[in-house]
Protein backbone atom coordinates (compact mmCIF):
# COMPACT_ATOMS: atom_id res chain seq x y z
CA UNK A 1 0.00 0.00 0.00
CA UNK A 2 1.33 3.42 -0.94
CA UNK A 3 0.15 6.91 -0.07
CA UNK A 4 -0.28 9.53 -2.78
CA UNK A 5 2.61 11.53 -1.30
CA UNK A 6 4.89 8.47 -1.56
CA UNK A 7 3.94 7.99 -5.19
CA UNK A 8 4.47 11.66 -5.99
CA UNK A 9 7.91 11.48 -4.39
CA UNK A 10 8.69 8.70 -6.82
CA UNK A 11 8.66 4.92 -7.15
CA UNK A 12 9.93 2.29 -9.59
CA UNK A 13 7.75 -0.71 -10.39
CA UNK A 14 8.91 -3.74 -12.38
CA UNK A 15 6.28 -5.29 -14.63
CA UNK A 16 6.38 -8.58 -16.51
CA UNK A 17 4.74 -7.18 -19.63
CA UNK A 18 1.98 -9.46 -20.92
CA UNK A 19 2.02 -10.72 -24.50
CA UNK A 20 0.23 -8.44 -27.00
CA UNK A 21 0.20 -5.47 -24.61
CA UNK A 22 2.01 -2.37 -25.79
CA UNK A 23 4.30 -0.61 -23.35
CA UNK A 24 1.85 2.29 -23.37
CA UNK A 25 -0.99 -0.11 -22.48
CA UNK A 26 0.92 -0.87 -19.28
CA UNK A 27 1.58 2.81 -18.54
CA UNK A 28 -2.05 3.74 -19.16
CA UNK A 29 -3.36 0.90 -16.98
CA UNK A 30 -1.18 1.91 -14.03
CA UNK A 31 -1.94 5.61 -14.47
CA UNK A 32 -5.66 4.85 -14.57
CA UNK A 33 -5.35 2.71 -11.44
CA UNK A 34 -3.60 5.52 -9.52
CA UNK A 35 -6.02 8.19 -10.71
CA UNK A 36 -9.04 6.07 -9.80
CA UNK A 37 -7.67 5.06 -6.40
CA UNK A 38 -6.78 8.58 -5.30
CA UNK A 39 -9.48 10.37 -7.33
CA UNK A 40 -7.08 12.67 -9.11
CA UNK A 41 -7.10 13.85 -12.71
CA UNK A 42 -3.41 13.71 -13.57
CA UNK A 43 -0.40 11.70 -12.50
CA UNK A 44 3.02 11.17 -14.06
CA UNK A 45 3.77 7.60 -15.18
CA UNK A 46 6.29 6.47 -17.78
CA UNK A 47 8.31 3.46 -18.91
CA UNK A 48 12.07 3.16 -19.31
CA UNK A 49 12.48 1.28 -22.59
CA UNK A 50 9.80 0.08 -24.99
CA UNK A 51 8.96 -3.59 -25.36
CA UNK A 52 7.25 -4.65 -28.60
CA UNK A 53 3.70 -6.04 -28.29
CA UNK A 54 4.92 -9.55 -29.18
CA UNK A 55 7.59 -9.44 -26.44
CA UNK A 56 7.16 -10.16 -22.74
CA UNK A 57 9.29 -9.54 -19.68
CA UNK A 58 10.87 -6.69 -17.77
CA UNK A 59 9.27 -3.29 -18.25
CA UNK A 60 10.56 -0.62 -15.87
CA UNK A 61 7.77 1.75 -14.80
CA UNK A 62 8.55 5.07 -13.13
CA UNK A 63 5.92 7.13 -11.30
CA UNK A 64 5.91 10.59 -9.79
CA UNK A 65 9.26 12.36 -9.59
CA UNK A 66 11.06 9.17 -10.60
CA UNK A 67 9.91 9.81 -14.19
CA UNK A 68 12.95 12.12 -14.23
CA UNK A 69 15.10 8.98 -13.95
CA UNK A 70 13.69 7.36 -17.11
CA UNK A 71 16.57 8.43 -19.36
CA UNK A 72 19.04 7.14 -16.77
CA UNK A 73 17.37 3.72 -16.63
CA UNK A 74 17.07 3.54 -20.42
CA UNK A 75 20.84 3.70 -20.90
CA UNK A 76 21.35 0.36 -19.13
CA UNK A 77 22.15 -2.89 -20.95
CA UNK A 78 19.37 -5.40 -21.63
CA UNK A 79 19.26 -9.21 -21.48
CA UNK A 80 16.86 -11.19 -23.67
CA UNK A 81 15.95 -14.77 -24.45
CA UNK A 82 14.30 -15.40 -27.78
CA UNK A 83 13.41 -17.70 -30.62
CA UNK A 84 13.75 -17.17 -34.35
CA UNK A 85 12.58 -19.14 -37.36
CA UNK A 86 14.90 -19.69 -40.30
CA UNK A 87 13.77 -19.84 -43.92
CA UNK A 88 11.15 -17.08 -43.91
CA UNK A 89 10.70 -13.37 -43.25
CA UNK A 90 7.92 -11.00 -42.26
CA UNK A 91 7.59 -7.28 -42.91
CA UNK A 92 7.72 -6.52 -39.17
CA UNK A 93 10.58 -8.99 -38.52
CA UNK A 94 8.34 -10.75 -35.96
CA UNK A 95 4.93 -12.44 -35.77
CA UNK A 96 2.90 -9.22 -35.95
CA UNK A 97 2.90 -9.60 -39.74
CA UNK A 98 2.45 -12.81 -41.79
CA UNK A 99 5.31 -14.55 -43.55
CA UNK A 100 5.95 -12.75 -46.84
CA UNK A 101 8.98 -14.53 -48.33
CA UNK A 102 10.62 -17.94 -48.11
CA UNK A 103 14.24 -19.04 -48.43
CA UNK A 104 16.24 -22.30 -48.54
CA UNK A 105 17.76 -23.62 -45.32
CA UNK A 106 19.19 -26.96 -46.51
CA UNK A 107 22.66 -25.44 -46.73
CA UNK A 108 22.62 -24.22 -43.10
CA UNK A 109 24.49 -26.33 -40.55
CA UNK A 110 24.66 -26.03 -36.78
CA UNK A 111 28.29 -24.99 -37.12
CA UNK A 112 27.28 -22.14 -39.46
CA UNK A 113 24.70 -20.95 -36.99
CA UNK A 114 27.17 -20.89 -34.11
CA UNK A 115 29.88 -19.16 -36.14
CA UNK A 116 27.49 -16.58 -37.58
CA UNK A 117 26.13 -15.65 -34.16
CA UNK A 118 29.66 -14.81 -33.00
CA UNK A 119 30.07 -12.41 -35.94
CA UNK A 120 27.32 -10.21 -34.50
CA UNK A 121 29.06 -9.76 -31.15
CA UNK A 122 30.70 -6.41 -30.39
CA UNK A 123 29.91 -3.06 -32.04
CA UNK A 124 27.62 -3.37 -35.06
CA UNK A 125 25.57 -1.06 -37.29
CA UNK A 126 21.88 -1.93 -37.20
CA UNK A 127 18.89 -0.79 -39.23
CA UNK A 128 15.73 -0.43 -37.10
CA UNK A 129 12.67 -2.30 -38.43
CA UNK A 130 10.33 -0.26 -40.60
CA UNK A 131 7.59 -1.28 -38.14
CA UNK A 132 9.11 0.49 -35.13
CA UNK A 133 8.67 3.65 -33.07
CA UNK A 134 11.89 5.21 -34.36
CA UNK A 135 11.06 8.65 -35.76
CA UNK A 136 11.82 9.95 -39.24
CA UNK A 137 11.03 13.63 -39.92
CA UNK A 138 8.92 13.74 -36.76
CA UNK A 139 6.82 10.67 -37.58
CA UNK A 140 7.19 7.13 -36.29
CA UNK A 141 8.39 4.59 -38.83
CA UNK A 142 5.42 2.28 -38.27
CA UNK A 143 3.05 5.18 -39.05
CA UNK A 144 4.85 5.82 -42.34
CA UNK A 145 4.87 2.10 -43.14
CA UNK A 146 1.13 1.81 -42.59
CA UNK A 147 0.61 4.83 -44.86
CA UNK A 148 2.66 3.14 -47.58
CA UNK A 149 5.39 5.79 -47.47
CA UNK A 150 8.86 4.58 -48.40
CA UNK A 151 11.61 6.04 -46.23
CA UNK A 152 15.37 5.73 -46.12
CA UNK A 153 16.45 4.44 -42.72
CA UNK A 154 19.91 5.17 -41.41
CA UNK A 155 21.83 2.45 -39.52
CA UNK A 156 22.57 3.04 -35.85
CA UNK A 157 25.51 1.85 -33.76
CA UNK A 158 24.64 -0.72 -31.08
CA UNK A 159 26.71 -3.13 -29.02
CA UNK A 160 26.09 -6.86 -28.63
CA UNK A 161 27.88 -8.17 -25.54
CA UNK A 162 27.03 -11.74 -26.47
CA UNK A 163 24.77 -13.66 -28.81
CA UNK A 164 24.49 -17.21 -27.46
CA UNK A 165 22.77 -20.00 -29.32
CA UNK A 166 20.97 -22.06 -26.66
CA UNK A 167 19.27 -24.74 -28.77
CA UNK A 168 18.80 -25.55 -32.46
CA UNK A 169 15.64 -27.32 -33.66
CA UNK A 170 15.61 -26.65 -37.41
CA UNK A 171 14.14 -24.36 -38.55
CA UNK A 172 13.84 -22.90 -35.04
CA UNK A 173 16.78 -21.44 -33.12
CA UNK A 174 16.66 -20.49 -29.43
CA UNK A 175 19.11 -17.84 -28.25
CA UNK A 176 20.09 -15.37 -25.54
CA UNK A 177 21.39 -11.85 -26.16
CA UNK A 178 22.91 -9.20 -23.92
CA UNK A 179 23.00 -5.85 -25.67
CA UNK A 180 23.14 -2.08 -25.38
CA UNK A 181 20.16 0.24 -25.35
CA UNK A 182 18.55 0.84 -28.71
CA UNK A 183 19.17 -2.69 -29.99
CA UNK A 184 16.31 -4.22 -31.93
CA UNK A 185 16.32 -7.99 -31.47
CA UNK A 186 13.89 -8.19 -34.40
CA UNK A 187 16.53 -6.62 -36.62
CA UNK A 188 19.16 -8.93 -35.17
CA UNK A 189 17.05 -11.96 -36.13
CA UNK A 190 16.43 -10.56 -39.62
CA UNK A 191 20.11 -9.77 -40.20
CA UNK A 192 21.08 -13.18 -38.83
CA UNK A 193 18.97 -14.83 -41.51
CA UNK A 194 20.59 -12.70 -44.23
CA UNK A 195 24.06 -13.60 -42.93
CA UNK A 196 23.14 -17.26 -43.40
CA UNK A 197 22.09 -16.61 -47.03
CA UNK A 198 18.52 -17.25 -46.00
CA UNK A 199 15.82 -15.45 -44.07
CA UNK A 200 14.69 -15.33 -40.45
CA UNK A 201 12.22 -13.61 -38.18
CA UNK A 202 11.59 -13.43 -34.46
CA UNK A 203 8.90 -15.76 -33.13
CA UNK A 204 9.29 -15.11 -29.39
CA UNK A 205 11.13 -12.62 -27.19
CA UNK A 206 11.40 -12.17 -23.44
CA UNK A 207 13.35 -9.43 -21.66
CA UNK A 208 14.98 -11.07 -18.67
CA UNK A 209 16.83 -8.04 -17.34
CA UNK A 210 17.11 -4.29 -17.80
CA UNK A 211 20.06 -2.84 -15.91
CA UNK A 212 19.76 -4.05 -12.31
CA UNK A 213 16.10 -5.00 -12.72
CA UNK A 214 15.40 -8.72 -13.20
CA UNK A 215 12.16 -10.36 -14.31
CA UNK A 216 12.06 -12.17 -10.94
CA UNK A 217 11.46 -8.75 -9.36
CA UNK A 218 8.26 -8.18 -11.35
CA UNK A 219 4.94 -7.73 -9.58
CA UNK A 220 1.92 -7.46 -11.88
CA UNK A 221 -0.49 -7.04 -8.96
CA UNK A 222 -0.07 -3.30 -9.63
CA UNK A 223 -2.75 -3.81 -12.29
CA UNK A 224 -5.28 -4.62 -9.57
CA UNK A 225 -7.33 -1.77 -8.02
CA UNK A 226 -6.46 -2.95 -4.52
CA UNK A 227 -2.69 -2.58 -5.09
CA UNK A 228 -2.55 1.02 -3.87
CA UNK A 229 -4.95 0.45 -1.02
CA UNK A 230 -8.48 1.61 -0.36
CA UNK A 231 -8.79 5.39 -0.11
CA UNK A 232 -12.49 5.68 -0.63
CA UNK A 233 -13.03 7.67 2.53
Amino acid sequence: MFSLDELKEGKVFIIDKPLDWTSFDVVNKIRWNIRKTFKIKKFKVGHAGTLDPKATGVLVICVGNFTKKINEFMTEDKLYSGTLKLGATTESYDTEQPENAFFPINHITEEMILETAQKFEGPIQQLPPIHSAVKKDGKKLYQLARAGVEVEIQPRPVFIHYFKIIQIEFPVVHFQVKCSKGTYIRSLAHDFGLALDSGAYLTALRRLQSGDFHVEMADNSIFEPEFFGNFEE
